[in-house]
């Protein structure tokens, strides 16, 4: 049997980034969590943490996080069952749990249903990435949930229909004017400014192949923000792809207009959640359902 004095070492170092937090966390000294963490190597054979600036896990300490996250949930429900073993919501061994979510979701619904569910007294360490990407985060082992685009389950994980959260492309009236006064074309899009989250993002390249049925290569901001996103076209700095649910007040006034009604875009979203934590996080799974169903392209 492993030493759980050693993985609690490791999970906590990870967690605060830093031998000294660390200790500070488990009550004892920076040399007692040294020792324990390289003990713990030792016998596995392997190296579970970069030292560094802050301190990062390998692989094989992700998985040992991961590892120490479960038996934590476990006991978790296991005090709350049990009279004489009340929960410590002030106890260090408050239970983290490592969560994927695409930067639009958080922006709009994914906060909401994270507080409805804050009551389990579980803390969130949230790993931000397209929702075309979450799920590499969960085949690396770095989280136990995500929010994806993806509908096939990742190997050992459970998934959930969310919902499909509408795109639409918005830019100033002015921008319009400027751009546009001929009519979305190849042309016009050519020289026309788009806003694009990040490499990854290939939503605004969906659209134009939609709107002109053909790939257009146009010149682009890079801006990985939601909100700042929206500013960046309230502005005038270029049109781009945002959620229903944070442009209905800026199309009501006219400060964004949306330049193709007949062309929104529906993204599918999902949330997996580990087989094994899907039992212990019942409330998070259904309470993130919930809120996305009904909230995801509702007025803001």
């Amino acid at each position: 049997m492993l030493d759980y004095g050693g993985l609690q070492a490791v999970a906590m170092v990870v967690r605060t980034g830093s031998f000294e937090k660390a200790a500070q966390k488990l009550s004892v000294t920076p040399s007692a969590v040294s020792q324990r963490v390289k003990a713990l190597e030792e016998r596995l054979g392997t190296i579970l943490i970069v030292r560094g600036q802050p301190c990062t896990a390998t692989s094989e300490g992700e998985l040992i996080c991961r590892h120490v996250e479960q038996v934590l949930m476990l006991e978790h429900d296991l005090s709350a069952a049990l009279p004489p073993l009340p929960p410590n919501r002030d106890s260090e061994d408050r239970v983290t749990i490592p969560l994927a979510v695409n930067s639009d979701s958080l922006a709009t619904w994914f906060l909401s249903a994270a507080a409805a569910s804050f009551s389990t007294g579980y803390l969130f360490d949230v790993i931000v990435d397209d929702q075309d990407h979450t799920t590499d985060i969960l085949k690396a082992g770095r989280a136990i949930g995500a929010v994806t685009a993806q509908p096939e389950p990742v190997a050992g994980f459970k998934t959930f229909s969310l919902g499909a959260m509408t795109y639409l492309a918005t830019a100033s009236p002015a921008f319009r004017q400027r751009y546009f006064s001929n009519g979305l074309t190849k042309e016009t899009l050519q020289k026309a400014p788009g806003i694009v989250f990040n490499r990854k993002d290939s939503l605004q390249d969906i659209w134009v192949r939609k709107v002109t049925g053909q790939q257009v290569a146009f010149p682009n901001h890079w801006l990985p923000s939601s909100h700042a996103f929206i500013d960046a076209c309230l502005l005038g700095l270029g049109w781009g792809m945002s959620p229903l649910y944070l442009l209905h007040h800026h199309l009501a006034n006219g400060t964004l207009v949306d330049l193709a009604p007949a062309h929104p875009i529906d993204v599918p979203l999902y949330w997996q959640i580990k087989s094994s934590a899907a039992t212990p996080l019942k409330v998070l799974t259904e309470t993130i359902v919930a809120y996305a169903r009904s909230n995801m392209n509702r007025p803001f």
